[in-house]
């Protein structure tokens, strides 16, 4: 099993990017699946989560409005679209696959990992 993300880089503040986080070795159309990210000195946060079943889906406060999570699930792919970027959104984004369809906004909710790719947000 690996998560391939995808389609990080450096833009300026107000900008947009989209993630892509590409599932092999197993489908995971039933599986919940996030994103993630770790600021430099930070922990890892929780961003977004889509549920396997119904996908739906939860953000946290700081991409509510802002960043949008879905799944194509014919090309087990997760994608996280992020606009109105900022400086503070500057992080490692890793997108994660989760044991079973129920979305936890936990790292610990997640069996997959990907290896995540870096955002730069400049001002």
């Amino acid at each position: 099993v690996q998560l391939q993300a995808s389609g990080g880089g450096l833009v300026q503040a107000g900008g947009s990017l989209r993630l892509s986080c590409a599932a092999s070795g197993r489908p995971f159309s039933s599986n919940a699946m996030g994103w993630f990210r770790q600021r430099p000195g930070k922990e890892r946060e929780f961003v977004a989560t889509i549920s396997g079943s119904t996908s739906r889906t939860y953000y946290a406060d700081s991409a509510k409005g802002r960043f949008t999570i879905s799944r194509d699930n014919p090309k087990n792919t997760v994608y996280l679209q992020m606009n109105s970027l900022r400086p503070e959104d500057t992080a490692v984004y890793y997108c994660a696959a989760a044991g079973g369809s129920y979305s936890s906004p936990l790292p610990s909710g997640y069996v997959y990992w990907g290896q995540g790719t870096q955002v730069t947000v400049s001002s």
